[in-house]
């Protein structure tokens, strides 16, 4: 059973960090081109960053040159490092995976940039 579990969400002031981790299961991770997507309330789903099984990345341009993709196929996981937080980067925060005709997806987490 493929399973994807994101991690590292909650509450962080603007300006803040945070790292989200997607961990992967049922799986060869390394086939796989992964991506973080965002949806807030009301807005359509965006793609934020997108990362190949070779590890070459590409991002929304709403968040270039703050977040930053990564993944360690050892561990099974991608992560995404989100600096310079703004309010309106809160939205629940999904990974997807995809190789060939699979495609799977996490649950999410939160990710709310507030005072």
């Amino acid at each position: 059973q493929v399973q994807l579990v994101e991690s590292g969400g909650g509450l962080v002031q603007p300006g803040g960090s945070l790292r989200l981790s997607c961990a992967a299961s049922g799986l060869t991770f390394s086939r796989y081109a992964i991506r973080w997507y965002r949806q807030a309330p009301g807005k359509e789903r965006e793609l934020v960053a997108a990362i190949s099984r070779l590890g070459s990345t590409n991002y929304g341009d709403s968040v270039k040159g703050r977040f930053t993709i990564s993944r360690d196929n050892a561990k099974n996981t991608v992560y995404l490092q989100m600096n310079s937080l703004k309010p309106e980067d809160t939205a629940v925060y999904c990974c997807n995976a995809m190789w060939s005709t699979y495609d799977f997806w996490g649950q999410g987490t939160q990710v709310t940039v507030s005072l």
